[in-house]
């Protein structure tokens, strides 16, 4: 099997670490989501929110100082800046930014995802109830849309692409987790399961709508028929639809 990659080579950027006062995280995500939803297709921020504070790390395609400025100015009006730093930099330089290190965790972490259109004042709610409760120690907010978005949804497995925002957040604690997480998730649509541990079956329908699993499905009982690749999400063949995700 080989794989074949057309890449578009993207020079220098506008690369924003943008810092805030943020005590109020369900309003600050409401216009967190009304700016990002507005912003231009050169610009993707992603939000890591926190208990009082707010993380936005932004990048413009553009090597344009001021359009730059214009395109970040919304998210810096959102609330109180307490830090920033924007720069123009290579593209790859802020892809390598952090630099590999040996692992050091332990133990296997709990992560939940979900994708939405629109972050809702019952979504942000929902959001700030998780945040407040301590059971997760990370909330991120990744825009999508894009070039994601011209990609016909079935063109791939990945097919929730009318999705603007994709939630990722990680504890350590199932159960508690889940009793935080379930209010958000009745108000989402799909996940993207490589940010997805809970193994209960109904997570595999939440990735894949039923058009799209049933093509997998097919797939895996052609190429897989023995079920040897089972990571992170099992995909069964066609032929045992009946087994468990394990």
């Amino acid at each position: 099997m080989a794989f074949e990659f057309t890449v578009d080579e993207v020079d220098n950027v506008g690369w924003a670490q943008l810092a805030f006062d943020a005590p109020d995280p369900a309003a600050y995500l409401r216009d967190f989501g009304r700016v990002a939803k507005d912003a231009p297709r050169e610009t993707t921020p992603f939000l890591i929110l926190g208990q009082g504070t707010a993380q936005v790390m932004a990048m413009v395609d553009s090597t344009d100082p001021s359009v730059i400025v214009d395109q970040l100015q919304p998210f810096a009006e959102i609330a109180p800046l307490v830090q920033q730093q924007v720069v123009i930099a290579p593209y790859a330089a802020v892809m390598t930014m952090f630099p590999e290190s040996p692992h050091h965790g332990r133990g296997e972490p709990v992560s939940r995802s979900a994708f939405t259109d629109e972050i809702t004042a019952g979504f942000a709610s929902a959001s700030a109830d998780l945040i407040r409760s301590g059971a997760s120690h990370w909330y991120q907010i990744r825009t999508v849309g894009g070039a994601v978005g011209d990609v016909p949804s079935d063109a791939t497995a990945y097919a929730h692409r009318d999705a603007n925002f994709a939630l990722s957040v990680m504890g350590s604690n199932a159960q508690r987790v889940d009793r935080w997480f379930e209010p958000i998730r009745r108000q989402s649509n799909g996940l993207y399961l490589s940010f997805e541990s809970d193994r209960d079956p109904a997570r595999l329908t939440d990735a894949f709508p039923p058009a799209t699993l049933k093509r997998l499905r097919r797939l895996k009982a052609k190429l897989d028929s023995d079920n040897l690749f089972q990571d992170n999400f099992n995909v069964t063949p066609a032929q045992h639809d009946n087994r468990r995700i394990s």
